[in-house]
Order: C-alpha cells, then structure tokens, then sequence
C-alpha cells in the first residue's frame, strides 16, 4: 500500500496530460485568474481562494497543475487589502464557480457540469472556502491549505457541510496553527474529512515567488510542500469530482512528509 502511494504520489505531482489556458476572469466581470485545459465538455471546476494579502497569481502554479489533469479552476483576485471581508471574499468563490457553468471558456470548447464542482484554498482562502461550501449545495468537495478561521467562522460552517473535506496544515505554520484551525474545522465537518500535517511547512509554504508580505507574515515558498500538495489535491479532486481512482491510494494512506492525522480524521475520502 505504501509502495502504491508513493508511485501515485510521483505520477500526480507530475503535470497531468492536458495542455493548459490561462486566462483573465476580469474579461467576464470578476478580477483574477482562470485555468483550463484546452478543450473538453461537462468538465469538473475548482474555484481556489487566495490567503491573506496574497496576490492569486502565488498560486499559479498550483492552478495551471489542476488545469493538466482536466480541471477548470478559477481564483478571484478580490479582497486582497488587510481588511478583507470573509463573507464576501467566500461570495466572489461561489460566483467564481457561476461563471465556470454559465460561460464558454477558450474558444467555447470548454463547458463545466455544474454537478462536479468545488472549492479550496490558502489560509483566509481556505476558511472561506467552508464558508462557500456551507452556503451552496453544488459544491461536492472542499480542501484547505494552512487553513485559517475566518469571521463568521468557518468552524461553525464545518458542520454544514456533508460533502469530502481535505485540509493540509504546515507543520511549522505559526499563523494558523493547526490546534487552533485546521483541527477543530476537521473535527466539526459534516462529512467525511481528512486532516494532514504536512512536514518543515510554514504558513506561506504552499504560495510561489516571492511577495513582500513575507516581511510581515511567517514561513516563505516551499517547494516542497507545493508539491505535496499538488499532488494531494490532484488525488482528492479526481476521486471526489470525477471518479478517478487513480490517487486512491495516496488519499488512504501516509505519504513522506504527509502523514494522516488519525486523530482528527474520520471517514473515507476514496469511498466518497
């Protein structure tokens, strides 16, 4: 078992077979950034939150990683300033996820099926991920990275929400430590949740480049943990949206650098 996750681990943090689109969501009335794969129908979307004064484009990389294995995601580049509104920023997802159904993308090759789409994100992103998930039906599966509370509290929308949860919380992340965060959102949620601590990650582990909010806020890019989590989200987004059984294993099992907390943890995401 072990042996098949850690070859379903390399196979996923790999680039998936699609080539991707990059493009502006500013085009169709909301700032920020869409990917995708070239072409395909009834497509699975991912609308992904950035996390506090983190510009969209820090997640670029991890975006155009989800487009190659065939999923159209869409980051909002609003309330990026220090008095970002959660209620609202958790909004502008759920919009995010209306204009990946409503409108043809690229070409109009690409359409969305509005029974397989999600949501994730980084820290503020990832708290206002739940919030989304807890206030719209259509969403089918939620993960956060470094997850952080938000207000109206993302603790108390966890058990709104019956749909697979992942949350990946950096090891070393002083911001939102997962005590206080990732473990209690976990334990609240309405359906089967999976919690990982992923090793040597700080809060700003899982964005790229650098930004100048790392003077202020803790950890810097880790390409490491991107990886992880790449690989992780791929896993747990296909299984989840699509029926792609091939990162069951890695969502069933410990991987180095990315081992399941038993504690927390209940349900079976695979079986979802």
């Amino acid at each position: 078992m072990a042996h098949n996750a850690k070859k379903a681990l390399q196979e996923l943090a790999r680039r998936g077979p699609h080539d991707v689109l990059h493009g502006d969501l500013a085009l169709v009335g909301l700032p920020g950034i869409v990917c995708a794969p070239r072409g395909g129908r009834g497509l699975a979307a991912i609308a992904f939150g950035h996390g506090w004064l983190q510009p969209a484009r820090r997640y670029t990389g991890l975006l155009r990683h989800l487009a190659s294995w065939g999923f159209v995601v869409a980051a909002p580049s609003t309330h990026t300033g220090p008095f970002a509104s959660h209620r609202m920023f958790a909004a502008d997802l759920r919009t995010a996820l209306d204009i990946c159904v409503n409108v043809r993308l690229g070409e109009g090759d690409i359409s969305v099926d509005e029974r397989r789409l999600a949501v994730a994100g980084h820290g503020m992103g990832g708290g206002c991920a739940v919030l989304a998930a807890a206030e719209d039906s259509r969403i089918r599966a939620v993960a956060g990275l470094g997850t952080s509370e938000t207000m109206p509290s993302a603790i108390a929308a966890a058990g709104r929400v019956s749909t697979p949860g992942l949350q990946l919380a950096g090891e070393r992340d002083l911001l939102a430590a997962a005590r206080s965060n990732a473990e209690p959102i976990t334990r609240a949620w309405g359906g089967p949740a999976q919690l990982r601590t992923v090793r040597k990650a700080g809060h700003l582990a899982f964005t790229e480049g650098r930004h100048w909010s790392e003077l202020l806020l803790q950890g810097k890019s880790h390409y490491g943990s991107q990886r992880l989590s790449r690989a992780l989200l791929t896993a747990f987004f296909l299984r989840t949206l699509t029926g792609d059984k091939r990162g069951q294993e890695l969502l069933t099992n410990d991987v180095s650098g990315a081992g399941i907390d038993g504690e927390h943890s209940k349900g079976a995401l695979a079986a979802a």
